[in-house]
């Protein structure tokens, strides 16, 4: 059978850009699924912001035709019911079986289908298929009555081979037009399957992101301060990119870097530029949705709407050095952290008993004092996201001690898995405090994350506490962290789930095996798992592991408890000697080894391990030699299950990832 290509563009006003890559993903990952019976592979999955294209190719012309079983009466029905059911369906009684199901024997026959054509299938199923995208948000278009989507649509192009597939969305029907950029191209242009993306090209509009991406990338100059978050958003909102260089007043270099930058970078999106010493210089670079500027227009006008929010930056920096962070604490009283938890002053008084309690020193008590001023100051309310970094900066410029304003600046870090922990200690107990903090708190009033749902960033808290313990190898235990509040610990656990298998790359189960054992300490549980998986390797671990799960199975199905010793003299078979004796030798060599020589060691019970179970009927008649024997295995399951759950860990086979 013949195949062809399909072609579908939905052209809208802007979309926001980062609302772009999951809506195009969750389109073609429909379309391919509206279209499976006909196979075809999608080949060009691309959008900008005005538009989102599918491209499939080998799409058969129509469905195979197939064969359908109707069932009618049970075999017991009268005469009439059995032909009422013939007539119904255009046949003749002639024409039924009698077809046995799990539930009785029917009278049926087979009717035979014919396959849908991709025409039709496509014409009737797009509009909801389109409409179907699960925006973040939407609107109603034209208005009330309309449809909802994130944008009106203002085309519809789809094409099947060279045929026009029929459709309407809101009055839009489909075609075979596009549009080119919106003041380079033309409005409205005839294209094929074979031109199209040539097409756009000469109208301005550069269709794969990766092309736009590059084309930014490889125009930018030196010393421009990579970033690629602002990157990808420069990618999403231009259609034909093209970076310009503007200049701005040397003297506005006179305020904290960080301020320039975040202005550049959040409020204009620009690159910031560093000059051949690696300072910030005093250039940027905008990027353009047009071919040129050749009067130098854009520039301009770019340089006069940072030089305005420059002198908005420099305004707001100086009024707030009329009043110094420490008379501000008083002022955090009218600012609510939460309603039911009070304002961020009560939230300083938590946080710096906190710090108290996980041992920090006068730097970090100071710090936790100072950390949520800068939410009075004017440069925070205007630019939301120099939060805590203006405090620091604030600290630094009105003597506060060095280490008292590094630690106030760090109090959010990390804000992700790939951001980097605070740098000082005294940073991280204050910033572990200010997490714990918010954690404990919400989990109190039942504002606990629920599927998607995290108004308050906890799963992120909890994760920057995990990380805090452990990459700045605090000893600090989770218990403590938790501090009796109700599903926190268990909350957090999970964060160590994730941390040690996603992040530190342990697999699922020599995680599960180790928290199995109740450490409460980061540091020693990653310490345990190193030495699982460092001693996994040897041919002896994984059986070892599987004869523990049987230690396990059989004790807790006795509901063993001992009530004794191990009594040599009650042993019955060698094997049970030779493993007591192995057992006291290895427990003897490992007083004081670090746990992967005291798991090495273990390995080598193995072979008396085994042999024990070969030769010895663990439930005895003799209650005596039962209670001793049980009594052997609960005290080799004691001792090392103490550095991990060892009847936890599967065979290399059947491995699975922890989340």
């Amino acid at each position: 059978m013949a195949t062809k290509d399909l072609l579908l563009e939905i052209g809208v006003e802007e979309i926001p850009d980062w609302m772009i890559v999951d809506g195009l993903a969750h389109l073609s990952s429909k379309l391919t699924d509206l279209v499976a019976q006909l196979g075809g592979k999608v080949t060009l999955a691309e959008a900008t912001p005005r538009r989102l294209v599918v491209q499939l190719s080998g799409l058969a012309e129509r469905e195979a035709d197939r064969e359908e079983l109707i069932s009618g009466p049970p075999r017991q029905a009268n005469p009439q019911a059995v032909e009422g059911f013939a007539k119904k369906n255009g046949v003749t009684s002639a024409d039924l079986e009698l077809i046995e199901t799990a539930k009785g024997t029917y009278y049926s026959f087979r009717k035979q289908v014919a396959g849908k054509t991709a025409l039709e299938i496509l014409s009737t199923n797009l509009p909801g298929l389109i409409l179907g995208i699960p925006w973040p948000k939407t609107m109603l278009w034209p208005g009330k009555g309309g449809a909802r989507f994130i944008r009106p649509i203002r085309w519809l192009l789809c094409l099947l081979g060279e045929e026009v597939v029929p459709f309407s969305i809101n009055g839009i029907a489909s075609g075979n037009q596009t549009a080119g950029h919106r003041q380079l191209g033309a409005h409205r242009i005839p294209v094929t399957i074979a031109n199209f993306e040539d097409t756009l090209r000469k109208n301005f509009v550069i269709l794969r992101a990766a092309e736009r991406r590059a084309r930014i990338v490889d125009n930018l100059p030196s010393g421009v301060k990579t970033d690629a978050a602002l990157l990808e958003t420069l990618t999403y909102i231009t259609e034909y990119p093209t970076p310009i260089v503007g200049e701005f007043a040397e003297d506005y270099l006179n305020l904290p870097e960080e301020v320039l930058v975040t202005v550049m970078r959040f409020h204009q999106k620009y690159f910031s530029v560093n000059d051949a010493s690696g300072k910030l210089a005093a250039k940027f670079v905008a990027v353009m949705n047009t071919a040129n500027d050749a009067d130098g227009l854009v520039k301009h006008g770019n340089e006069r709407v940072l030089r305005a929010r420059f002198n908005d930056a420099r305004f707001f920096y100086n009024v707030d050095q009329q009043k110094p962070l420490s008379a501000r604490v008083e002022d955090l009283k009218v600012v609510t952290f939460q309603k039911e938890l009070g304002s961020y002053h009560a939230k300083t008084e938590r946080v710096m008993q906190l710090v108290t309690e996980l041992g920090g020193d006068a730097t970090a008590l100071r710090a936790a004092e100072l950390a949520k001023t800068d939410l009075t100051c004017e440069m925070v309310k205007e630019f939301t996201e120099l939060q805590g970094i203006v405090g620091g900066l604030y600290a630094k410029a009105q003597g506060e001690p060095e280490a008292v304003a590094t630690a106030i600046y760090d109090q959010y870090k990390p804000v992700s898995m790939e951001d980097s922990i605070p740098r000082t200690r005294a940073g991280q107990i204050m910033s572990l405090a200010d997490k714990v903090d918010t954690l404990r708190g919400c989990f109190r009033i039942g504002l606990i994350p629920t599927g998607s749902k995290d108004p308050f960033a906890l799963r992120r808290a909890a994760q920057g506490v995990i990380k805090i313990l452990a990459e700045g190898e605090l000893r600090i235990g989770l218990k403590q962290l938790a501090g009796g509040v109700d599903k926190l610990e268990d909350f957090l656990i999970e964060r160590v789930k994730y941390y040690c298998g996603d992040i530190r790359g342990y697999a699922a189960d020599e995680v599960l095996a180790v928290l199995a054992a109740n450490s409460d300490h980061l540091q020693d549980v990653l310490a345990r798992l190193e030495a699982v998986k460092t001693v996994r390797a040897s041919e002896d671990f994984e059986p070892l592991a599987a004869s523990f799960k049987r230690m396990k199975n059989i004790l807790d199905q006795a509901k063993f408890s001992p009530t004794g010793k191990v009594n040599d003299k009650l042993f019955e078979d060698p094997s049970e000697s030779a493993l007591w004796a192995d057992f006291n030798a290895v427990v003897a060599r490992v007083k004081g080894a670090s746990y992967a020589d005291i798991l090495a060691a273990m390995a080598t019970l193995r072979p008396a391990l085994d042999l024990f179970f070969e030769k010895v009927l663990v439930n005895a008649p003799d209650l005596a030699v039962r209670e001793n024997r049980l009594t052997l295995l609960f005290g080799l399951k004691t001792e090392f299950s103490g550095i991990a759950e060892f009847s936890e860990i599967v065979p290399k086979t059947q491995e699975t990832h922890t989340s």
